[in-house]
């Protein structure tokens, strides 16, 4: 089979990044454990959480998912066979980007993840506070230091974006090699303009998260079905718009076409977008892994993509 991995930086990543946020939270210890072996047995390799997954569960402290992820790795003996992203800056314990909380928040995420470096290192949330020469400075320390080998950032205002990649261009520091934004066939403007823009000019590659619009894009959200949770609702609020009601048809008639499901023609959709190199998607059951695996062998025809595209207008 041809090579099908993908360029961040230095790093060889699998076309789809495994999402760790349920870890330690809709899926326990042995869950995850058997979600994290599935996905590497599949060619799987490219691993995302962050320190703060899942602080917001009562009872947690945030780290667990890192932490299930260090003991994974450590059980399994492959730890330089996976790359894995964390991110920081949002830690009830670490919040923010200062130049102590980050490093601070680094060793915490080294330690939970019982490694000595990050693969890939983003800033979660931009912190408006601290001055974008700062945040940078800072990473480039720890890069340095050999703690992170790549750089990125998350959720952040283009012009903090355009000011940090200046900076760092200027002063010859480490630069972000990816950017994670929030995008999707049914959340389009919330990367495709300035950031996208930023990210072609500059180089960065994309790695989305919410690839699934919680669940929306999966298909099981239809007319008349039930809704039982918050994140449930915020995917069948989808249903009461036109374009979400285009794209599930575009979506069908797609999946149909190339015999997959519905999450891996959304995800396929995704993938084939300007600067995209791996969608994040997570699976809190070994069923639900197998449509996220066919992704990156699902290759859409231009008409495809174009049909989807026009539907997500």
């Amino acid at each position: 089979m041809a090579d099908i991995t993908k360029k961040i930086g230095d790093l060889d990543v699998f076309p789809l990044s495994l999402g760790g946020n349920v870890f330690g939270w809709t899926a326990d210890k042995d869950t995850s454990f058997a979600v994290l072996d599935a996905y590497t047995g599949g060619g799987g390799n490219f691993i995302d959480t962050a320190d703060v997954y899942s602080a917001w569960v009562e009872g947690n402290d945030g780290g667990e998912s890192e932490t299930i992820i260090g003991e994974w790795t450590a059980s399994r003996g492959n730890r330089g066979d996976v790359v894995i992203a964390t991110k920081g800056g949002r830690h009830p314990d670490h919040d923010g980007l200062s130049a102590p909380v980050l490093k601070a928040a680094v060793d915490d995420s080294l330690r939970r993840l019982r490694t000595d470096y990050i693969d890939l290192y983003y800033t979660h949330f931009d912190d408006p506070s601290v001055p974008v020469e700062e945040i940078m400075t800072t990473l480039d320390e720890l890069v340095a230091a050999g703690k992170i080998r790549q750089i990125a950032v998350s959720n952040i205002e283009p012009d903090r974006l355009a000011a940090s990649l200046a900076f760092s261009e200027r002063e010859g520091t480490a630069r972000y090699a990816a950017i994670q934004p929030e995008y999707n066939l049914v959340a389009r403007d919330s990367y495709e303009g300035p950031r996208r823009d930023l990210a072609e000019q500059y180089g960065l590659v994309a790695v989305p998260y919410y690839g699934l619009a919680s669940g929306f894009l999966t298909g099981k959200y239809r007319p008349g079905a039930s809704v039982d949770s918050a994140r449930a609702g915020k995917a069948a609020k989808h249903l009461e718009t036109e374009r979400g009601n285009k794209v599930l048809e575009a979506l069908d008639a797609v999946a149909e076409e190339q015999g997959v499901p519905v999450a891996t023609v959304a995800l396929a959709w995704l993938s084939a977008q300007p600067t995209v190199v791996a969608p994040i998607a997570s699976a809190r059951t070994l069923d639900q892994l197998p449509p996220l695996l066919e992704v990156p062998r699902t290759e859409l025809t231009a008409g495809q993509v174009d049909r989807l595209t026009k539907a997500s207008a």
